[in-house]
């Protein structure tokens, strides 16, 4: 039997944000702030190591000082922020813009859909499968969707920070399906992150993987899923 329901993740799976250099260089220039390319590419490699950019390149290095709050990061807004820019503070940045990052990375500008992700979306929604995004994170990504023209083809977001519970907790998995009135086996979910999404797979749900690239490196990984789906 194929589903008749969609769970995805947002960051990574439906959207990607914007290269680290990117990003850096955007927030110190918004602030006034000249610095040159070979100074911001270093601080950019730096703070991609350590996992400094919600959404970025996933990591495995812990700095010495990171906020001991980091594995609850995603059930509140405050633990979110404090998280993030504790991770910048933590390798030195010599600009104290770590506020300016973060309000930076939730900014619709900061983000890109993947070029797969409005085809599949409105392919879903042709067929009337119902769609949720399950995002482990520590603010609102609604405005994203809209922003990218993306926002009418989502039936319900369960966000982290919003229903207290958090990926892979199954918990966060059976609220979705239940807001879209869908029983576990009927719903598959889509992400990126084999241990957090893939708690969905307790409960039932089919599970898609894709990969956490780019945007411009992974230009048709959601549409397998379109063969899960009625």
């Amino acid at each position: 039997m194929k589903a008749t329901g969609c769970m995805f993740d947002f960051s990574g799976t439906v959207f990607r944000i914007e290269p680290c250099g990117n990003w850096l260089r955007g927030t110190l220039e918004a602030a006034g702030i000249d610095a040159p390319d070979d100074e911001i590419a270093h601080w950019a490699a730096q703070l991609e190591r350590s996992g400094a950019q919600p959404g970025g390149t996933p990591t495995a290095w812990q700095p010495e000082t990171a906020d001991p709050d980091w594995a609850r990061r995603d059930l509140s807004a405050e633990l979110h922020r404090r998280a993030y820019t504790a991770r910048s503070r933590a390798i030195g940045l010599p600009w104290d813009v770590h506020d300016l990052l973060y309000d930076r990375h939730m900014a619709p500008a900061a983000w890109q859909p993947y070029p797969d992700a409005a085809e599949v979306l409105a392919e879903l929604r042709a067929r009337g499968v119902r769609v949720a995004v399950v995002s482990n994170i520590g603010w609102d990504p609604r405005p994203v969707f809209a922003a990218h023209g993306l926002g009418h083809l989502v039936d319900t977001f369960v966000l982290s920070f919003e229903v207290g519970r958090q990926k892979p907790d199954p918990a966060i998995f059976l609220a979705a399906c239940e807001t879209l009135g869908l029983s576990p086996r009927e719903t598959v979910m889509v992400g990126d992150d084999r241990r957090a999404d893939g708690g969905a797979a307790v409960l039932g749900c089919p599970v898609h993987f894709v990969d956490h690239l780019p945007a411009d490196r992974r230009p048709d990984g959601l549409r397998g899923v379109l063969d899960l789906l009625v």
